[in-house]
């Protein structure tokens, strides 16, 4: 049989869908998540996944996400207002709109996909603009006592 386009799409450490949100769910304050996240819904606050997990974030065309997304790798038919962070892979499909920068090591785009901000490349020597949980919490923690 012959195929067409014989190239290897990166390998995340875990693929599975762990944690969905639904179409009719609505969240708002931070998701912090190892694994596997599907969004569906809304989301009204800030996504992370530590840099070094393989986590993968999909948002499907009905998801829509109104904070930062740092995720390692991130598939995106949905919308995001916020600067998208991807550690290591990011794909924008074609209902994918991003109003913010986006960040990434490895990006693929298809026709359709929309974003309205910059595309930053990252070399793998600067990631560390990736906090993880545990320093989200701590600047959390950190402006709460400024506060």
């Amino acid at each position: 049989m012959f195929m067409m386009g014989n190239k290897k799409k990166p390998a995340t450490k875990n693929t599975k869908i762990d944690t969905l949100i639904g179409q009719n769910s609505e969240m708002h304050g931070d998701v912090i998540f190892s694994g596997g996240l599907h969004v569906d819904g809304v989301i009204k606050g800030n996504v992370f996944a530590e840099p070094e997990s393989g986590s993968i974030l999909s948002v499907s065309e009905r998801g829509f996400i109104e904070g930062d997304v740092r995720v390692p790798n991130i598939i995106l038919n949905g919308a995001v207002n916020g600067d998208v962070h991807a550690a290591d892979h990011i794909e924008l499909a074609e209902k994918a709109r991003v109003t913010g920068n986006v960040y990434y090591k490895l990006i693929e785009m298809v026709r359709g996909a929309e974003v309205n901000g910059n595309l930053v490349h990252r070399n793998e020597g600067k990631q560390d603009y990736l906090p993880g949980p545990a320093k989200t919490s701590a600047l959390a923690q950190e402006s709460e006592d400024n506060s």
